[in-house]
């Protein structure tokens, strides 16, 4: 059996010995044992080689983009639409004035006007408090102590997962609306066939053909997916449903994706 050749001899004639784990010079690149390996035990006549450090980017450090801002962070923090470095604090759009920020489109605006006729136009009792409101979440909090009162749904619901709405039924309906409540757990789907059954409306949504019963937003008008769950529609960043807010069904063809593809105004009231 041939033997097996392990190790270097040390470079240093007077020495030669043969080490099994051998050292090589970062300047000379020679080749020495444990007594020699330092650049003055074999007397090393070459000037030390400065080594870029393999880590190239651990000490880097990003700055903030956003003018007069001198905050840094570590790992990069990039806007994903003007692609440029921001610290925490300036990481949306909002708060780095965008440059690629998106000017809300007239026909939102417009959008959430037509909205706010439709449930004009449906409610009769609304009180000058009501309109004095702040905005949605405040108005939703002032509501919700009136819908517990009158609210319908599931009774075996547990009182932590009850959502309320004042459901605005479709224009045809006999009545305007209707305060309900859900499971927080469900989905839109789920939501608007109790709802239907609740109102008695008619819900063809598993008729390819026919029109569909669609819930929308109160304040963009818009379809809610039928997938989501209320939980996530409640906690959405920019347009979140309220407990006490208000909530829209409308029977909507297949290819409209809101309220503003029904109506083009609204002139009559109930």
């Amino acid at each position: 059996m041939a033997e097996l050749d392990i190790g270097k001899h040390c470079q240093i004639e007077s020495c030669n010995i043969k080490d099994f784990l051998p050292f090589v010079c970062d300047s000379c690149s020679g080749v020495f044992c444990l007594s020699h390996r330092s650049r003055e035990a074999h007397s090393c006549l070459e000037d030390p080689v400065k080594r870029e450090s393999s880590c190239s980017g651990c000490s880097t450090s990003y700055p903030c983009s956003f003018e007069e801002c001198k905050g840094k962070e570590l790992l990069p923090v990039i806007c994903p639409h003007c692609e440029k470095h921001f610290c925490l604090a300036h990481r949306h759009q909002d708060d780095h004035n965008c440059e690629r920020l998106e000017v809300p489109k007239p026909r939102m605006a417009a959008t959430k006007e037509l909205v706010q006729k439709i449930v004009d136009s449906k409610d009769r009792s609304k009180t000058k408090g009501r309109r004095g409101a702040k905005n949605s979440a405040t108005a939703a909090k002032v509501a919700l102590m009136k819908l517990k009162l009158h609210a319908v749904g599931d009774k075996g619901l547990p009182q932590t997962e009850r959502t309320y709405f004042q459901v605005y039924l479709p224009k045809e309906s006999k009545n305007s609306s209707q305060p309900m409540f859900f499971c927080s757990k469900w989905t839109v789907g789920k939501v608007v066939d109790f709802a239907a059954s609740q109102a008695s409306l008619k819900n063809n949504n598993n008729v390819s053909t026919a029109k569909k019963l669609r819930l929308c937003h109160p304040d963009t008008g818009e379809t809610m997916p039928m997938d989501d769950t209320l939980l996530v529609l409640m906690s959405h960043p920019e347009t979140p449903l309220h407990n006490g807010g208000n909530v829209i069904l409308e029977y909507l063809d297949n290819e409209c994706t809101g309220l503003q593809d029904v109506y083009e105004y609204i002139t009559e009231t109930r």
